[in-house]
């Protein structure tokens, strides 16, 4: 049986990559390396560079694929479903025409496959289809989280408390409730911004585990702005922008006591 192979490569950096991982990668006969465009071109050099690198099968075979584009009419919830289907064609597609009946396909996926990435969704989707048989393996990576408090030098929670991960546009819409510690990813919208509170506290890194890595901490409510400035100045540069932040609101008496 066909067998498919999700790596989780890190966050960006090379040396990310487990040994595991690494193992992984060269069990692989054929890796697909999706591609985002010109802006995004960094992705998939990263991934080429990891293969560069660790890759010591000869006989691994290495395809691209032009990721689909997600609509942005309609709901956001159907556009991330039409999206999906559409990748998910892309990766039945290739088991069916690319892998052999005893060959592993590897998907090399940025972090790791069980946090804010859809790529074991896209997966199931090619299995509920039915058109092709195939066994899954996941492989676990360093995701942005872990890079974040690394680089910041920092616990991702406090004793006792809990810590929420959230998504930009979840933060927009309010604060979490039952907690008072926030680690925001895929944020397109700049929901720091919205935090009023002049206690708060934030970690924010942008490329992290990159040679383009960015870092800055401070009082939410004096650095927000320099935050925006850096983000903007950092998508003009490069093209593009993964950023993620962590917010600490100062405890309760009660939370404290709990603790």
């Amino acid at each position: 049986m066909r067998k498919l192979l999700v790596i989780g490569i890190g966050a960006g950096n090379p040396e990310h990559m487990t040994v595991q991982a690494i193992n992984a990668l060269n069990r692989a006969d054929v890796l697909l390396i999706p591609t985002k465009g010109d802006e995004k071109a960094f992705l998939a050099d990263a991934r080429r560079e990891i293969c560069d690198r660790f890759l010591t099968n000869p006989a691994c075979r290495i395809h691209d694929y032009a990721v689909p584009v997600r609509r942005a009419d309609g709901s956001y919830e159907d556009g991330v479903q039409d999206w999906h289907r559409a990748i998910a064609a892309v990766y039945e597609r290739t088991l069916v025409n690319e892998v052999g009946e005893d060959e592993t396909l590897g998907l090399l996926v940025w972090g790791d496959p069980m946090l804010y990435d859809s790529t074991l969704r896209i997966v199931e989707h090619v299995r509920a289809a039915g058109r092709v048989a195939f066994e899954t393996e996941v492989i676990p990576g360093i995701t942005s989280v872990q890079a974040l408090c690394a680089s910041h030098g920092i616990a991702l929670n406090r004793i006792g408390l809990p810590v929420q991960i959230t998504t930009g546009r979840r933060l927009s819409e309010g604060w979490p409730e039952g907690t008072r510690d926030a680690l925001v990813m895929l944020d397109g919208v700049q929901a720091f911004r919205t935090v009023e509170d002049a206690e708060a506290d934030i970690w924010w890194g942008a490329y992290l585990g990159t040679p383009h890595e960015i870092l800055l901490s401070g009082k939410l409510a004096e650095i927000a702005q320099t935050i925006s400035d850096t983000r903007r100045d950092a998508r003009e540069k490069h093209g593009w922008i993964m950023d993620t932040y962590l917010i600490r609101r100062p405890a309760t008496e009660s939370e404290e006591g709990a603790a």
